[in-house]
């Protein structure tokens, strides 16, 4: 899918192409990404490129051959050399979402090998290898080989992708990140497919949030989201499905970093919030089914063989899964101010002022604090009285905590009668 040697286009024109409706041609496309990836094409022209994807779109065609060429311009990988069928998730990012922790080493527990990279929180959403660096020793960067060796000693891995999967994504992603077009569903389901396909894994699930606290605020986006994704890793031989799940409210007690890895020991031990633990089942059911494999997750996280497997995952990355995890020097809690029940709990808000405690970054060379982030001790529907603490806030710069209480101002309501049980998993897309 690489560009043909003798074939040259100048940018400008397929930007006025696009602009105004027409198909890029796939040796057009193929040109576009790899003269981008090389420095050709410079971040000023692709940026109106992306500005023109997102008002103009994709086609199906157009679109399948964007994500071939991204993937072609790096390597990709192979686990076909293993033991054991591989399977992966993909979460598009919410508030609280710290379910790949659990997942991983539960999908392991079962019989399939788990193949996670993963990336970092960039503002309202955390990313998961902020929240595993909480732990003592924890490394996200691994050789493909060792990467390789842990997934048949050990059946998961959780690291961060190596900079040859998808290079072209990388430099678009942070693109669009300042030009506003993070949006466009073809441009994000080109960038999550690229490296997911590339990755090489046999299988994969997508969680795909819609809510308050999601990228996709509607249900209707959400699926078309799915719709696409689900589509582009089918084309590609990879068995896809994706679960539409909700995120108006926070998913479990705490968003923060080390909170959340606190949170997902709490699950894999047997306990944990029952939102997390409904959600973690159902993406393993999900993932063993695309891997072909008949077993029961429920008994797996149920009789502890998902938490050997963690302290195992923990450990050959360099963690010790004993260690105390980071406490922030400064904690406020915040209370209710009448009685009645919570009507709801605004994911967003709850994000923001994770983020706003230090919890995440505005840019990507931001450092993160382990300990910081929020904790909401009610969730909709449950009883309050005033006084009760319905949040507390932890940080070690306490002069970020009036920034973090300004956000959460509005973040719940308190009403007299509870409101309907929202389901966790709204919508199951296959290619069928």
């Amino acid at each position: 899918m690489a560009a043909q040697e003798n074939t040259d286009f100048a940018a400008v024109d397929l930007i006025r192409s696009k602009r105004d409706g027409d198909p890029l041609t796939p040796e057009q496309v193929d040109w576009l990404i790899a003269a981008y990836t090389d420095g050709r094409v410079g971040d000023e022209q692709m940026a109106a490129m992306a500005m023109a994807i997102h008002f103009q779109g994709l086609g199906p065609d157009e679109l399948s051959r964007w994500t071939a060429a991204m993937i072609a311009s790096g390597t990709t990988m192979d686990f076909s050399g293993l033991s054991r069928p591989t399977a992966d998730k993909h979460s598009t990012g919410g508030v609280g979402d710290k379910i790949t922790l659990p997942l991983a080493p539960l999908v392991a527990a079962c019989g399939v090998a788990v193949p996670q990279l993963s990336g970092r929180g960039l503002g309202h959403t955390g990313g998961t290898l902020d929240k595993l660096e909480a732990i003592p020793g924890w490394r996200a960067d691994l050789t493909n080989a060792e990467m390789l060796r842990q997934l048949e000693d050990v059946g998961a891995v959780v690291c961060a992708a190596g900079s040859g999967l998808a290079p072209a994504d990388k430099k678009l992603y942070a693109l669009r990140d300042v030009t506003g077009t993070v949006e466009s569903i073809p441009l994000i389901a080109s960038s999550i497919m690229s490296k997911k396909i590339a990755e090489g894994t046999g299988a994969l699930v997508l969680d795909v949030k819609v809510g308050s606290g999601a990228f996709m605020k509607t249900p209707e986006r959400a699926a078309e989201l799915a719709r696409t994704m689900v589509g582009l890793g089918t084309a590609a031989g990879v068995r896809t499905t994706a679960l539409l799940t909700d995120m108006e409210a926070p998913l479990g007690r705490t968003a923060g970093n080390g909170l959340e890895v606190a949170e997902s020991v709490e699950v894999l031990a047997g306990g944990g919030p029952a939102d997390v633990v409904e959600l973690t089942v159902a993406l393993a059911r999900e993932m063993l089914a695309g891997a072909e494999v008949d077993a029961d997750p429920a008994a797996a996280l149920a009789d502890g063989r998902a938490m050997d497997v963690w302290r195992r995952m923990i450990a050959a990355q360099g963690g010790d899964p004993d260690a105390s995890l980071p406490r922030a020097r400064h904690t406020e809690q915040v209370r209710a101010e009448a009685d009645g029940v919570v009507g709801s709990m605004d994911a967003y808000a709850v994000g923001v002022a994770a983020w706003r405690l230090g919890a995440g970054r505005a840019r990507k060379e931001d450092p993160v604090q382990a300990a910081a982030g929020v904790e909401w001790h009610r969730r909709p529907g449950e009883a309050v009285r005033a006084g009760d603490v319905v949040f507390t806030l932890h940080t070690d710069s306490p002069e970020r905590i009036p920034g973090a209480r300004a956000a959460l101002d509005a973040a719940v309501t308190i009403t007299t009668t509870a409101p309907e049980p929202r389901p966790i998993v709204l919508d199951r897309i296959t290619a069928d």
